[in-house]
């Protein structure tokens, strides 16, 4: 048989935990703000908050009270009994009036009631570990409420119906059943050219990189619309920056003027460019200054290239590339993408152009009559990688890694054939990185980072 993957110890305190409660609506006023509270045998701690006993999954309108008898707030109170919940866990939620100070002496309350402060991410965690969801579905809860774009957003809901875990889950039984019959052949070392053979181990393997290659496709597709495409715009003083920077954006968000270093410190701008999340950073001119204050400008904008994605090189299209621009070129990271784009030919008198060559991407455009832009959104579109599709997933950088471990480790087992006992074992660390995705198996310092990063209350 093929042996599973050793699996994250979950506690047993997913049971037994203490209750926990925090709010989970967002800081600030509102119509409408929501304590959440989770544990075990609640109803007894609704019917101490209410004076009522609620009917489980039923709205009831009710008053919630302090220790004493006065009333806190007005209104719904829900019980969620485990484990058709959440959390897998009883939960009660107390809808009241969006104020910050009644929604603290609600959650005061249900701490005198012996809950604890829940921590960010606790109550996701708790419904992962108690098999509510799994990893990818839980990390999809994050993703869909830091959606940055409608797109984004879709996908994240894909993630959290289960559509990825789905995928995953499908490679890895195609694994196990391919392990499963290479182990079963092991202890019959004179019938493994028959095996290779009758169990169409070639066959199985190349479906098996075909189905990995196609999910993950669409997983970096998914890690686009998550993460987003960092983008600097750098070049000279005076060569157009700042106006490209509003003509993507769509409105004047930089200072545009004729004097050389009008920019002496970075401007952001996050823009949609066909549901990606486009982070376009206008950088200060690079070039030798004794202005202080520019200087340091200067220095951010280097660091910002340091973290870029893409580089967009403006150029000067009346002058071209000139010793100033090579001496830039020359300073930016070997790894990273260019764009090279020759601005101002509407000074020029040129045309909006497009070409590749060997050092990447050349256009030519306008940044203020806007002629060739769209040559440019379509570059940065290539360079990501990006093509339309409507079963994208979102995915997390941790999920790639994961999917590429995996691709190595199949190639690695293709190399090994016919010798099976490697060949087994490269079947079986392939099994082992591409259940970290869902979770099956999982360090708990991956959890504390992943669940870290959720708002308290979710």
């Amino acid at each position: 048989m093929a042996r599973k993957p050793p699996t994250t110890q979950k506690p047993e305190s997913g049971k037994t935990a203490a209750t926990i409660a925090a709010i989970a609506t967002a800081p600030g006023r509102g119509g409408i703000g929501i304590v959440r509270v989770s544990g075990t045998k609640l109803l007894d701690f609704a019917t101490a908050l209410s004076g009522r006993q609620p009917a489980a999954r039923v709205a009831t309108l009710a008053e919630f009270k302090a220790a004493d008898g006065s009333v806190i707030d007005s209104g719904l109170l829900l019980h969620f009994p485990a484990p058709k919940s959440f959390t897998g866990e009883d939960i009660v939620e107390l809808h009241g009036h969006g104020g910050p100070v009644v929604m603290k002496m609600l959650l005061a309350r249900c701490l005198e009631l012996g809950a604890t402060l829940a921590e960010p991410g606790e109550f996701t965690r708790r419904a992962y570990l108690n098999g509510k969801l799994d990893l990818a579905q839980a990390e999809a809860v994050i993703d869909l409420i830091d959606a940055a774009t409608a797109a984004a957003a879709r996908s994240a809901v894909r993630s959290l119906q289960g559509e990825f875990s789905r995928a995953v889950n499908g490679l890895l039984e195609q694994l196990i059943e391919l392990r499963a019959l290479v182990e079963a052949t092991l202890d019959f070392p004179e019938d493994e050219v028959d095996f290779l053979e009758a169990a169409d181990a070639v066959g199985r393997l190349g479906r098996l990189q075909q189905r990995l290659t196609q999910v993950f496709d669409r997983a970096q597709q998914g890690r686009l619309l998550h993460g987003g495409l960092h983008v600097v715009l750098a070049g000279q003083p005076n060569v157009g920056k700042s106006s490209l920077l509003n003509r993507l954006a769509g409105d004047d968000l930089a200072i545009v003027t004729s004097l050389p270093g009008t920019t002496r410190d970075v401007v952001r701008s996050t823009l949609q460019l066909e549901g990606i999340p486009l982070h376009v950073i206008d950088t200060a001119g690079l070039r030798e200054t004794a202005d202080p204050i520019e200087q340091i400008g200067i220095e951010r904008s280097w660091r910002e290239i340091e973290r870029a994605d893409v580089v967009v090189l403006l150029v000067d299209a009346c002058t071209g590339v000139g010793e100033a621009d090579r001496a830039i070129v020359a300073q930016l990271p070997r790894h990273l993408a260019r764009v090279t784009v020759h601005n101002k030919i509407d000074l020029a008198g040129r045309t909006a152009t497009s070409t590749d060559d060997a050092d990447g991407v050349t256009i030519a455009l306008s940044a203020r009559s806007g002629d060739g832009v769209d040559l440019l959104r379509q570059a940065l579109l290539r360079i990501a990688g990006w093509h339309p599709a409507e079963d994208v997933f979102i995915a997390r950088e941790r999920h790639l890694r994961a999917l590429q471990q995996t691709r190595e480790r199949i190639e690695q087992a293709q190399a090994q054939l016919p010798r099976l006992e490697l060949f087994a074992e490269e079947l079986r660390l392939a099994q082992l990185a591409l259940a970290t995705i869902t979770g099956e198996f999982t360090a708990d310092d991956l959890l504390g980072e992943i669940f870290g990063r959720f708002c308290i209350g979710k």
